[in-house]
């Protein structure tokens, strides 16, 4: 089998047309009200600059510990994640649109790792972020809980 080296480390990318006012979309990701409606069961508080928080999916036993960098109220959520030695950040974007609508795109990066194992992180990455905005867009746009992210990887 042929290795391969990257000459930089790529970023995870995944997006989506939501339509929703870009204030509405914005609260589904800082408000955990909405957000355990799609994402993940359980935070420990809101999207808010400067929180520390413990986001909780109960159905994989799994939890993860999440620092707010940045908050720009209806346009731009910045956050760190996962393994504090090695941590990722994670920036979601919300541009408004015609109609009421708003693209929402979703960056991760500073990933570690060669060949592979970054390739699955990636991978898991941009399905995972791909997941939640398919299940965010059904329950805004026609309030149906889709238990997509729930039901990803079944027991």
């Amino acid at each position: 089998m042929q290795r391969f080296e990257l000459t930089h480390v790529p970023a995870a990318y995944a997006c989506m047309l939501v339509r929703r006012p870009a204030e509405e979309v914005f609260r589904a990701f800082t408000d955990p009200a909405v957000t355990s409606r799609f994402w993940y069961s359980r935070s420990s508080g809101p999207m808010v600059a400067g929180a520390e928080l413990r986001w909780e999916w109960e159905t994989y036993g799994a939890s993860a510990d999440v620092k707010v960098l940045a908050v720009d109220q209806d346009r731009t959520i910045r956050f760190e994640w996962g393994n504090y030695e090695q941590p990722t950040t994670v920036e979601l974007k919300f541009t408004p649109q015609a109609a009421e609508t708003t693209f929402v795109e979703v960056t991760e990066t500073g990933f570690h790792g060669t060949g592979d194992e970054l390739v699955q992180w990636l991978n898991d990455t941009v399905g995972g972020f791909s997941t939640a905005l398919c299940s965010m867009k059904a329950l805004l746009e026609h309030d149906l809980e889709l238990s997509a992210v729930t039901d990803h990887h079944p027991a």
